[in-house]
């Protein structure tokens, strides 16, 4: 019988995080810093929006482009925050979640044979999202002494005649980096030099600390080359709900209403009632997570600096990346390091080059838990550190 397995799915490997939960699921106790995923609940508010709207009969299908509420809501909101204006009738789709919009629209503007510059480390779906474009990722690496932003000089070295578009994921999963607005200007230079799109994913804009997120599509000239990607899991605590949302000039949009339509045809319609209260009435239980978030940031950081493990100091999301080359130094390649710290401390955190090959060398650990778990878990590693490694951190010192 011959093989009926398209042959592009050679191109796509299984991800590399997926193994150590398989081994989690066989465990007890352990302390997950693997899932990029809020511990909090979803707000009541938000929750009792959405069984009002069943309650009510509301279980039909939405519109394509989901509720027009929704869309007004979230128009107003992004033009509240970043002073960047959709009209809600023609540049904003309602999605299932960040994902399926990042699907949309590398289906809806990438051709067989485009080019898509993708700056790593970064989130595991958007090489094969372009992938099953038919296009190819082309990466460009990051550096920490770059605080994993990456140069104009990479990004324009990298371009070719193919390029169509480069995708830009800050705040950054899985190094929470944060691009700032200097660095996005000069990329926004690039952009109209070379006349290339932008896929802006910002699904972790409201969880910067100290710093502020620019929106791509704010900036001068960016709005018409920019499509914006975001969602309400993050910030809300709503990852179950699966709302997302694209916003682009009514071109892509209509492509990209239309890939949605074959393949989904309408967001859910409680989820989408849940998210009109989060843009409404959800605010206050935002900050509180944000600032949350920021003590349980900056503990993971400082504990991972002091039990020798050199952290980069995230700006943006929920992730630390620690280097763990005082680990590597004994022989231990990437993966039995997250391998034996699961199975001897029950601690699972995920292995940096799962996101890519300037991910290498890293670990990448979900602050997302509750800082008691944070804390025990950060005995647990210091323990696996000194285990492992006691010999080169004393000599280097």
């Amino acid at each position: 019988m011959r093989n009926f397995v398209s042959g592009r799915m050679s191109l796509i490997p299984p991800s590399g995080i997926r193994k150590f939960f398989d081994i989690i699921a066989t465990m007890k106790d352990v302390i997950s810093l693997g899932v990029g995923e809020p511990d909090f609940v979803t707000p009541d508010n938000i929750r009792q929006a959405a069984i009002d709207s069943i309650a009510s009969g509301m279980t039909r299908y939405t519109s394509n482009s989901g509720i027009m509420e929704l869309r007004e809501e979230l128009a107003a909101h992004l033009n509240r925050l970043y002073h960047v204006k959709y009209d809600p009738a023609h540049e904003i789709l309602i999605t299932v979640g960040a994902s399926e919009a990042l699907e949309s629209v590398c289906l809806a503007t990438l051709e067989t044979g485009d080019e898509v510059l993708i700056p790593e480390p970064s989130f595991v779906a958007y090489a094969p999202a372009v992938i099953f474009a038919g296009a190819t990722p082309v990466y460009i690496p990051t550096t920490v002494a770059e605080q994993f932003q990456p140069t104009v000089a990479a990004l324009e070295a990298a371009i070719t005649p193919r390029t169509k578009a480069i995708m830009l994921g800050y705040p950054n999963n899985p190094t929470g980096a944060v691009l700032t607005r200097e660095r996005m200007v000069e990329i926004a230079a690039l952009v109209e030099k070379y006349d290339l799109l932008v896929y802006s994913d910002e699904i972790y804009d409201r969880l910067v600390y100290g710093v502020e997120h620019v929106c791509f599509a704010s900036l001068p000239g960016m709005r018409d080359r920019a499509v914006t990607l975001g969602g309400f899991s993050k910030a809300y605590a709503m990852t179950g709900w699966r709302i997302g949302y694209i916003c682009a000039n009514p071109d892509i949009m209509e492509a990209s209403t239309r890939i949605h339509q074959y393949a989904i045809m309408s967001a859910p319609t409680a989820g989408q009632v849940a998210a009109i209260t989060a843009l409404k009435h959800g605010e206050e239980s935002v900050q509180t997570m944000v600032a949350e978030y920021n003590r349980r940031r900056l503990f993971i950081v400082k504990a991972f600096n002091e039990i020798g493990l050199p952290c980069f100091e995230p700006k943006g999301a929920f992730y630390a990346f620690p280097s763990i080359a005082p680990l590597l130094a004994t022989g231990l390649t990437e993966d039995e390091v997250c391998e034996k710290l699961l199975l001897e401390e029950k601690v699972a955190v995920v292995p940096g080059s799962s996101f890519g090959s300037s991910g290498a060398g890293h670990i990448r650990a979900c602050y997302a838990a509750s800082l008691p778990k944070i804390e025990e878990a950060m005995i647990r590693i210091e323990r696996f550190v000194h285990k492992y490694a006691g010999v080169q951190l004393v000599a280097s010192h």
